[in-house]
């Protein structure tokens, strides 16, 4: 199996260099579809990208499993399944595919393989830097045990950043990290919207805040006790929790003691419309957060958006100024109070300029994405 080179795979420089239309391309994850947050991207991603380039296909575990081999719980994780890949059959699949140029979203044995097999058929390397895995084993582990993933999670990084031709990551607190790793060219990247969140109008919001939502992985990056604890500050609003993850049981346990709050678990991707549509504003206190898809998909179905100050998204202009955010030292439950007495004209109109925000960025990653493969591919190599 080649070794990937530094400028990202071997190309030959005598054929020219593909057109828009012509362009194949390949995503290996180890994500798998629509499950957590970089597997939606992808899959938003390959929806748009789809009517631009030639092919584009996503090679990660879950699905009809064609890619997969052993797995086994993630650890610390029990709801969610670590897949290692085929070997043979993501390189069947690659060699048939002959792409330009290999997406890289992940860290994990399915990015590793990704790079080394894309590689050898002289497709172009781009890393996608979407979670800051490093700063995660900070609230898994202890600074001793922490240590070993932390290693390996920067080691990946760097290897992945060194061979890339580009680094795309989602806000700038991210390409400040992908840099700090030793990545030498970095760039944003936007983030894609299904066509159910933006195709279709969102329903008016109500005069006042009455149904309040959080979906997200149930762990303890996302903060979501403060959700709960929201909750019973606020006995007059109905919140709904949409998840799954290792908090799961201890959630459900204060769920029962609160008449208020509903726990539904994990809710398919095409189902998420209609349950923001049924809700008047989202909830995404988390302390580590490179994004915040959901916050982003429920400003494009007119939604009013409460966030922490962690949440990249607070970091794109066109979409913070419809946010609410959370202040330093206030509790999610006082942050709420505060929204909860907004006028409901200025309610309306963060309503409307964060459904406008959305359809921007939309717009932005699709075209930026296509630019960057037309910019940074070379034609496949010979043979």
């Amino acid at each position: 199996m080649p070794e990937p080179t530094a400028s990202g795979g071997r190309t030959d420089p005598t054929a020219p260099t593909p057109a828009r239309h012509e362009l194949r391309i390949a995503v290996v994850s180890d994500a798998e579809l629509e499950r957590n947050g970089v597997g939606a991207y992808y899959a938003d991603l390959a929806a748009h990208l789809g009517e631009h380039v030639a092919e584009l296909a996503i090679i990660s575990p879950g699905g009809d499993n064609a890619y997969g081999s052993l797995s086994m719980p993630m650890p610390g994780d029990s709801t969610q399944t670590l897949w290692m890949p085929n070997v043979m059959a993501v390189r069947r699949r690659l060699r048939a595919l002959k792409p330009h140029a290999v997406i890289l979203p992940t860290p994990g044995p399915w990015g590793l393989l990704g790079a080394r097999l894309g590689s050898g058929v002289g497709a172009a390397l781009i890393v996608g830097f979407h979670t800051h895995f490093e700063q995660l084993t900070h609230l898994y582990w202890n600074p001793r045990l922490g240590l070993i993933p932390r290693t390996y999670m920067r080691w990946v990084s760097r290897y992945l950043f060194k061979r890339g031709r580009m680094v795309l990551a989602n806000s700038h607190a991210m390409a400040e990290v992908a840099r700090g790793l030793g990545a030498p060219q970095v760039d944003l990247m936007g983030t894609p919207i299904p066509r159910a969140f933006v195709d279709t109008p969102p329903p008016p919001l109500p005069e006042h805040i009455e149904k309040v939502l959080f979906a997200g992985r149930l762990a303890p990056e996302k903060n979501v006790e403060a959700v709960v604890e929201a909750a019973a500050a606020h006995p007059h609003i109905a919140f709904t929790i949409a998840g799954d993850g290792p908090l799961r049981a201890s959630l459900e346990a204060r769920a029962a003691e609160l008449p208020n709050l509903s726990l539904v678990g994990w809710v398919p991707r095409a189902e998420l419309p209609a349950l923001i549509d049924r809700h008047h504003l989202l909830i995404l206190p988390s302390h580590v957060e490179s994004l915040g898809t959901i916050a982003l998909e429920a400003l494009a179905r007119g939604r009013n958006v409460l966030v922490s100050t962690h949440c990249g998204i607070t970091e794109w202009p066109m979409l913070d100024r419809a946010l609410f955010r959370i202040g330093d030292g206030e509790t999610v439950a006082q942050a709420l109070g505060r929204a909860l007495d907004v006028d409901a004209t200025l309610r309306h109109r963060k309503a409307t300029l964060g459904a406008e925000g959305a359809r921007e960025m939309n717009a932005w990653a699709i075209e930026g994405w296509l630019k960057v493969l037309e910019d940074h591919v070379g034609p496949p190599a010979a043979g």
